[in-house]
C-alpha cells in the first residue's frame, strides 16, 4: 500500500545552472525497509521525469528502478502562506469600504431628492397657502442631512483609495514573491519513488533537470596604476523560477545546452552490390501473434451495452419497405461518417502475422470514436478524379499495427502505398528512436483504437509537463528577461565549446524570476595600462586597458565594472577571452592627457627634362602628460596609398605598420609609441613626401592634406 511505503525527506544539496534549465541534486539518508520501496519527498512539480538520476553515495545497496510521482495535497486552513491570507483581508477590506461608499452615495441621492409634495386639489375647494414654515424646515433638514453625509463620503472615499493602495503594494509584493510557496487550497510537488535493493542505513543522491532558470557573466575589475596585475571578480546574474528556493546550495555555472542530445552519431554504411535487408536494432522484437484477441470480450461487452439516446438517434438507420418494417424517420446527419471497413487481406502490421480469419471486420464495427480525429467519409462519395485520402499518421511503435500507406518511405508518405503482396512472413519498417526509448513508453489500452490496443507508444508530451501549463509557462519566461547593459547569453559568447564556473561559496537564489548577482570567484589577470589616440581624427587621448588571460578559465562577454586607484570609472563590455588570450578594454578619455597636432607643406618641383612635383607633408604632434606618472602612448597617424607605379611616396623613420591590419588599424596606418614623463612634454615628428610626375599631377588637386 501507498501509505505503508517509507518517505524519506531530502535536502537541495547542488545546482547547476546551464544555459537554459539547471540540474538540481538532493541528498536523503534512512534505513531500506523490508519490502524496498522508498518514496523521496521534496522535489519540486516541474522536475522532469526522463531526467531522473539516483545514486547511491554510502550504503551496501543499489537502486534498481525510480520514477517521479506527482503529488496533490490539500492544505489546511492555517496551512496556506501568510501572504495569502494578507492579500485576501486586504481585498476583502477593499471590497468592505466600496459597498460602504456605494451605499453612502444611494443615500446621498434620496436626501438629496427630497422635495416638498401638496396634497391634491379637490375640486370644490379653493387654493390653500402654502405652509411656508414647513417647507422652510424641509429644506434645512435636507442640507443638514446633506453636509452629515458628505463629510462622511469624503472620509470613506480616502479610506477605499488606502485601501486600494494597500491592495496594490501587497499584490505586486506577491508577484514577485518565490513560486515555491503557490496560492490555493491545494499544494503541489513530486516524489521519487524508488525501488532499492539492501538493507541497513543508505545515503543517496537523487538528480533531476527543471526548466525556468538562465544565467549570465558579469565582472568587477580593480586596478592600481602602473601595476602589472588586476583583480578580476566573476560574478553571476542568475534568474529562476523553478518552483523551490535554493538557500545554502553549492552553485555551478555551465555554458552546456541542457536540452542537447549527447547520443553518438550513427552512420549508416554504403554498400555496392545486391540489396540486403536492414539489421535489426537490439531490443526491437516482433509483437506476439493473436494479439487481437485479448481485447474480443472487451469488444463484445462495449458493443452489448446500450448507446445514449443522443448516440442512437444520431446512429438510427431507416428500415427498408422491402424488409416488412414501416420506414421510421430520417436519421439526423451525423458529423462524423463512418468510413467503409477495408479488407482484411489489405491490411498490413509491423513485426506481426495478419490477423486470423473471421477476426477481421467486415463491416462498420460501431459509432465512430470521439477520442482520437473524426474518420474519413466513405471512398464512394469522393469525385474519381479525387486521390484517396490518407488518414494521419499515428505515431509507429513497438509492435504496432497501422495501415499500409504508413510503411511507405518518409518522402513518398503522403500518397498512398501500393497494395503489397501476401508473403509468408512480412517484414515492417525500422523503429526509430523514441520508439526504442521503452521507459518512454506507454502501453495503449481497450478504449484506443483498434490498431493500437496492446502496443507500446512513445508517451505524448502533455502540455505544462508534470506541473501544469501555468506553471510551465511561468518558469519560461525567466528567458524572456532583459539582460544587463553588455551583456550576452552565455550559449552565444562561449562558441564551439562549454564551460562550467563552480561558485566558491554556497548561494542563496529564491524562485522569484528575477537578477541575482552571485559571486563566483576571484582571478587575478594581466593588465597593462596604456594610452591611444589618433590626432588626424581628433585631438583626444583614450584610455586602453589591455588584459591577458593566464587563468585556466575562459572570461567570456559580458559587463565589466572597471574601478582604477580605488575609484570607479565606468562600465564597459568586456569581450571573450580565452585561456592566453590578450584583448584591449576601453577606459574612456584620459583628460589628463593632451594632444596637439600641427601640419605643414611644401611644394617644390625636381627634375630637367622630366617634371617631378613634390609634396612634403610634414606632422608635428605634441603631448602633454599632466598625470603623476609616467604614460606610454601609442600615435596613430596616416600616409596615402598610391595604385599608380609612377606615383612614389617616401616615408620619414620612426614609424612602423601595425602588425595585423585591421578594420580599426587598417594596412595604410603608422603607429609609434612614445613614453611621456610625468608632468613633461614630448614632441613627435612624422610625414611623408609625395613624388608625382608632371603627366599624372591633378591641377588644383595637389595641395590638399
Amino acid at each position: 500500500m501507498a501509505g505503508q511505503q517509507a518517505v524519506w525527506e531530502s535536502r537541495l544539496d547542488s545546482v547547476v545552472v546551464h544555459a537554459v534549465g539547471a540540474v538540481c541534486r538532493r541528498r536523503t539518508a534512512g534505513v531500506v525497509p523490508a519490502d524496498g520501496r522508498v518514496r523521496v519527498a521534496g522535489l519540486p512539480r516541474l522536475a522532469a521525469a526522463g531526467s531522473l538520476r539516483v545514486r547511491v553515495v554510502s550504503g551496501g545497496a543499489r537502486v534498481a528502478e525510480a520514477r517521479l510521482e506527482p503529488v496533490e495535497e490539500l492544505r489546511a486552513e492555517d496551512g496556506r502562506p501568510g501572504w495569502e491570507r494578507e492579500l485576501a483581508e486586504l481585498a476583502a477590506e477593499r471590497d468592505r469600504l466600496t459597498e460602504r461608499h456605494r451605499r453612502l452615495e444611494e443615500r446621498i441621492a434620496e436626501v438629496a431628492g427630497l422635495r416638498p409634495v401638496p396634497p391634491p386639489r379637490r375640486e370644490d375647494g379653493g387654493l390653500r397657502r402654502a405652509p411656508a414654515d414647513a417647507v422652510l424646515a424641509l429644506a434645512e433638514f435636507v442640507d443638514a442631512r446633506l453636509a452629515v453625509l458628505q463629510e462622511r463620503a469624503v472620509e470613506l472615499a480616502q479610506r477605499v483609495r488606502e485601501a486600494e493602495h494597500a491592495f496594490e503594494v501587497a499584490f505586486a509584493a506577491a508577484q514577485r514573491r518565490s513560486s515555491a510557496e503557490r496560492p490555493g487550497g491545494v499544494e503541489s510537488a513530486a516524489r521519487a519513488v524508488l525501488s532499492v535493493r539492501g538493507e541497513g542505513p543508505v545515503e543517496l543522491e537523487v538528480e533531476y533537470a527543471v526548466p525556468g532558470a538562465v544565467w549570465v557573466p558579469t565582472y568587477r575589475l580593480a586596478h592600481r596604476r602602473g601595476e602589472r596585475s588586476a583583480s578580476l571578480v566573476l560574478r553571476a546574474s542568475v534568474a529562476q523560477r523553478t518552483g523551490e528556493d535554493w538557500s545554502g546550495v553549492r552553485l555551478a555555472l555551465s555554458t552546456a545546452d541542457l536540452t542537447r542530445s549527447n547520443a553518438l552519431p550513427k552512420l549508416g554504411s554504403l554498400r555496392i552490390g545486391r540489396r540486403q535487408e536492414p539489421v535489426a536494432p537490439s531490443g526491437w522484437r516482433a509483437q506476439p501473434a493473436g494479439l487481437d484477441e485479448l481485447f474480443g470480450g472487451w469488444q463484445d461487452a462495449q458493443s452489448a451495452r446500450p448507446a445514449p439516446r443522443e448516440v442512437r438517434e444520431s446512429l438510427a438507420v431507416p428500415v427498408s419497405a422491402a424488409g416488412g418494417g414501416a420506414p421510421g424517420p430520417q436519421p439526423k446527419p451525423h458529423p462524423h461518417p463512418q468510413p467503409q471497413a477495408r479488407p482484411a487481406a489489405k491490411r498490413a502490421r509491423i513485426g506481426g502475422a495478419p490477423p486470423a480469419p473471421g477476426l477481421a471486420p467486415q463491416g462498420p464495427a460501431g459509432p465512430p470514436s470521439f477520442a482520437g480525429p473524426p474518420p474519413l467519409p466513405p471512398m464512394a462519395s469522393m469525385p474519381a478524379s479525387m486521390p484517396a485520402p490518407v488518414p494521419p499518421p499515428a505515431p509507429m511503435a513497438y509492435g504496432a499495427a497501422a495501415p499500409a500507406a504508413f510503411l511507405a518511405d518518409e518522402a513518398h508518405r503522403g500518397a498512398p502505398a501500393p497494395e503489397p503482396s501476401e508473403p509468408s512472413e512480412p517484414a515492417g519498417p525500422l523503429p526509430s528512436e523514441d520508439q526504442l526509448d521503452y521507459p518512454a513508453m506507454v502501453l495503449a489500452g481497450p478504449e484506443e483504437a483498434s490498431f493500437r490496443r496492446g502496443r507500446l507508444f512513445p508517451e505524448p508530451v502533455r502540455p505544462g509537463g508534470g506541473g501544469g501549463g501555468a506553471a510551465l509557462r511561468e518558469a519560461e519566461a525567466v528567458g524572456l528577461l532583459p539582460l544587463p547593459r553588455f551583456g550576452a547569453p552565455p550559449r552565444l559568447s562561449a562558441g564551439s565549446f562549454d564551460h562550467r564556473y563552480d561558485a566558491a561559496a554556497p548561494a542563496d537564489i529564491p524562485s522569484d524570476g528575477v537578477w541575482h548577482t552571485v559571486a563566483v570567484a576571484e582571478l587575478t589577470v594581466g593588465a597593462a595600462s596604456s594610452y591611444v589616440c589618433v590626432p588626424s581624427v581628433e585631438e583626444a587621448v583614450y584610455g586602453v586597458l589591455e588584459l591577458s588571460n593566464a587563468t585556466p578559465h575562459a572570461l567570456l562577454a559580458g559587463p565589466v565594472e572597471v574601478s582604477v586607484d580605488g575609484d570607479f570609472l565606468l562600465t564597459a563590455g568586456l569581450p571573450t577571452l580565452a585561456p592566453g588570450g590578450v584583448r584591449e578594454l576601453g577606459l574612456g578619455r584620459a583628460e589628463e592627457l593632451r594632444v596637439a597636432r600641427h601640419t605643414e607643406l611644401r611644394e617644390s618641383t625636381s627634375g630637367v627634362l622630366k617634371s617631378t612635383t613634390v609634396l612634403d607633408h610634414g606632422v608635428r604632434i605634441e603631448l602633454v602628460n599632466r598625470l603623476p606618472h609616467e604614460a606610454s602612448v601609442e600615435v596613430r597617424e596616416r600616409v596615402p596609398v598610391s595604385a599608380d607605379p609612377e606615383v612614389r611616396i617616401e616615408e620619414r623613420p620612426g614609424w612602423s605598420p601595425p602588425r595585423e591590419p585591421s578594420a580599426e588599424v587598417p594596412a595604410s596606418a603608422r603607429l609609434r609609441r612614445v613614453v611621456v614623463p610625468p608632468g613633461g612634454t614630448v614632441e613627435v615628428t612624422g610625414g611623408y613626401v609625395v613624388h608625382i610626375p608632371a603627366g599624372r599631377a591633378v591641377v588644383g588637386g595637389n595641395r590638399r592634406s
